[in-house]
């Protein structure tokens, strides 16, 4: 699951970083330059570790970016400002707001599922007599 994850995931960072450079503001996000980098850098490494990673270099992939993403949607609730939550990461370059910290936890929790849910062999056929 942690592979498919992250190669599905990859492919939707990487829509949506190109996707920010033509729209900055889809779906009440914040997407400035920074942004958009920040989710093809992610997309990219995604998408290497889903397709050509190992399952555990996947689950470790999938758990750290599920805690990382979790962290940063709940610090824009907590530490972002009275107006849309705006939490400035770096100023005039990242600036995250209410839809960004909703998308960041909801991504979070895919990534720690993905990384946590544990991988079963296929039971073996039963032995001939």
């Amino acid at each position: 699951m942690a592979k498919t994850i992250a190669t599905i995931l990859g492919i939707i960072f990487i829509a949506v970083g190109l996707l920010g450079f033509a729209s900055p503001n889809v779906m009440g996000m914040h997407l400035s330059m920074a942004h958009n980098i920040v989710h093809l850098v992610s997309g990219v490494v995604a998408l290497y570790v889903g397709l050509q990673g190992s399952f555990d270099a996947a689950r470790t992939f999938c758990i750290i970016f599920g805690v990382v993403y979790g962290l940063l949607g709940a610090a824009g609730f907590v530490f972002g400002g009275a107006a849309d939550h705006m939490l400035t990461v770096v100023p005039d370059q990242l600036v995250l707001g209410t839809m960004d910290h909703i998308v960041h936890i909801v991504l979070g929790a895919i990534f720690l599922i993905a990384g946590l849910v544990r991988h079963h062999a296929p039971l073996a056929p039963p032995a001939a007599p």
